[in-house]
């Protein structure tokens, strides 16, 4: 099978991973407390949260922002914020509520990624990717020298062969602290580039894809666009070595026991909730909880997308919108609220994730969830993707 993985040399802090390491900027998008919380954690120390823009923000100022951000990146490296490592892996463990979850940080070639409905690919999308949300992403990316992940992806190992490899190993310890916000514990050794070497052909899974994102689809699928748009402007001998054809990303085993699939629930809000049920339990068969429907569909996908296509269709012609919820509890406290009702989904099983993207399938938005908010990735690791 064709290498869809590349040896990084992995940028990280020199001191303060407490303050330097911020969560995902697709979290927390209506709680600005949040992110002043975070602001006054990190005070004038260095940290992500100058290399991003947090979608909570989205709309206000975004090119001066986004200038920001550059200006931000070159400062760290010229003021020697950042350690530039060896060429290697960098093996994770972060510690939630759902156990220690284990990644490698590696490169993805994004010449072997798609997210075109259809086409088939090593690396895939995993839900349909919205142009509207690629485009300040682009801008981020563009002109960048440096770039600062959360994407993860999943690789398929039944056998948990790499991570268990890599716990045998005496890795060098890179950093060892507690998240801010409550996101948990994250510990992390350098893998060494021959080691790094014997691993990748455990990522590899048999079949298409070999790979699928798990959780940052527009991120990825930015990374792809700006070097799509790069790659007109570059010499031939250029194309296979240059920086932004690859994307940082860690890669988390499908099967690890810490990896836990959540449904998203759908509430519709501003509606008359009996004619929403009625509308609704006329087309599937359904156990009615108070306001909350929990409809007798498959779990995943196909359950998913006829729910969708069940709420939007009644929305269409009586008004009202359409929340995604998380958690049975939360779900049952807001449809409670007058005109509101909830679809109540099951989760999808892991055993059907990499079935359901073959062929270049993308998942309904919102199939699943991960884990809450404060699970998502940190960012911490990057990269440099431009020759500046």
């Amino acid at each position: 099978m064709k290498n869809c993985l590349r040896i990084p040399r992995v940028l990280i802090p020199r001191e303060g991973f407490d303050k330097w390491a911020v969560i995902a900027c697709d979290q927390f998008t209506s709680d600005r407390e949040y992110w002043k919380r975070v602001e006054q954690c990190v005070g004038d120390a260095p940290s992500t949260l100058r290399f991003i823009l947090p979608e909570v923000y989205l709309g206000e100022e975004d090119e001066e922002r986004i200038a920001a951000i550059r200006e931000n990146m070159y400062a760290a490296l010229e003021n020697d914020v950042l350690s530039k490592l060896t060429r290697g892996f960098v093996f994770v463990e972060r510690t939630t509520r759902t156990g220690v979850r284990r990644g490698i940080l590696a490169s993805i070639d994004l010449e072997e990624y798609s997210s075109e409905e259809g086409v088939p690919a090593l690396i895939r999308s995993s839900e349909e990717v919205l142009p509207a949300r690629l485009a300040p992403r682009i801008a981020e990316r563009q002109k960048a020298p440096l770039e600062f992940p959360h994407a993860m992806l999943f690789y398929r190992d039944k056998k948990d062969r790499a991570v268990k490899l890599l716990l045998r190993e005496d890795l060098e310890q890179l950093y060892d602290f507690d998240l801010m916000e409550g996101g948990g514990h994250l510990t992390g050794w350098f893998v060494p580039e021959d080691l790094a070497g014997e691993v990748i052909p455990m990522l590899h899974g048999k079949g298409e894809p070999a790979f699928a994102v798990a959780d940052g689809n527009h991120a990825v699928a930015a990374a792809k666009a700006h070097w799509e748009a790069l790659k007109p402007t570059l010499k031939k001998e250029e194309l296979s070595r240059h920086p932004a054809r690859f994307m940082l990303a860690e890669l988390v085993n499908i099967f690890d026991p810490a990896v836990v699939f959540y449904p998203i629930h759908r509430l519709v809000t501003e509606v008359e909730t009996e004619a929403f049920c009625d509308f609704f339990m006329k087309s599937v068969r359904c156990r009615r909880e108070g306001n909350v429907l929990i409809p007798a569909l498959p779990a995943g996908a196909e359950g998913v997308k006829k729910t969708d296509e069940l709420c939007e269709a009644f929305v269409r012609v009586n008004g009202g919108r359409i929340d995604y919820v998380h958690g049975e509890r939360a779900l049952a406290r807001r449809a409670a609220q007058e005109d509101c009702a909830g679809v109540q989904l099951a989760p999808m099983d892991k055993n059907d994730f990499f079935p359901a993207l073959k062929g270049g399938v993308n998942l309904p938005k919102k199939t699943f969830s991960l884990g809450e908010a404060k699970e998502k990735r940190y960012y911490l690791e990057g990269r440099e993707i431009s020759y500046d």
